[in-house]
């Protein structure tokens, strides 16, 4: 369920729990809170960032091209203790 952030339209009749801004889950369906939940003053849905995770894969970490790349040397186990370079 998406999270959205709310904050007051009428600053002086805004409680401590709204002036700022507060976050509400909801679901997409859900219609858009019209007053604070706490003190009934006037809100408005905010814009807020959204979080996007940018990291490479470990997958791509790991991928030959990419130890090369940094200078590192894999080995593969074959087994009996014994490693090959790739």
């Amino acid at each position: 369920m998406p999270t959205y952030e709310y904050r007051a339209t009428d600053e002086a009749r805004a409680c401590e729990y709204c002036a700022d801004s507060f976050e509400v889950e909801q679901r997409m369906s859900d219609p858009p809170l019209k007053v604070c939940p706490e003190c009934g003053a006037p809100v408005e849905r905010a814009i807020s960032l959204f979080s996007v995770n940018t990291r490479p894969s470990t997958k791509s970490l790991l991928s030959d091209k990419n130890i090369k790349r940094h200078g590192f040397t894999k080995l593969v186990n074959e087994g009996d203790g014994k490693f090959r370079r790739t």
